[in-house]
């Protein structure tokens, strides 16, 4: 597979809102664990029970960042929707899953809610679950009419 076959998509004029919904929720989140690496950075990966929190809560904030800006340009689409894909995977395993066992995960640190169990998973997962289609849509589909994608393979 040639980079110029990845980067093909379809003439969809509506991609483009599944594009902008997942691109700026991911530039988004990844300046905020630059902005407040305590809350939503760092500090948060320690807290969930990440080993080298230091190291991770950076390289995820970095991709979130580099990953947003890609999917807004419509620009190597598939390739950056594969790494929000994989990120909102991690999420959902390390932050969500314990919630519906209601207990920690390996390593990883349950947050203290009133309730658990499948239908507070269901409520704390509904961003990300939404993240997750989205990616995986955008790997599927591409780019849209109005993305550099379309525009360099034509």
């Amino acid at each position: 597979m040639t980079i110029r076959s990845f980067m093909r998509t379809d003439a969809q004029r509506t991609t483009i809102l599944i594009r902008l919904m997942v691109g700026a929720v991911f530039l988004v989140e990844g300046i905020q664990k630059f902005l407040y690496p305590s809350m939503r950075g760092v500090g948060r990966f320690e807290k969930m029970g990440f080993p080298e929190a230091d190291f991770f809560g950076n390289f995820v904030g970095f991709f979130e960042v580099l990953a947003g800006i890609l999917l807004l340009l419509g620009l190597y689409t598939r390739g950056a929707a594969v790494v929000t894909l994989i990120i909102m995977s991690v999420a959902i395993v390390v932050t969500k899953i314990p919630i519906g066992l209601g207990e920690s995960f390996g390593p990883f640190v349950l947050r203290d809610l009133k309730t658990y169990g499948f239908w507070s998973m269901a409520h704390e997962m509904r961003t990300d679950f939404a993240m997750w289609l989205g990616s995986l849509f955008l790997i599927i589909k591409g780019g849209g009419k109005w993305s550099l994608d379309r525009y360099l393979t034509l």
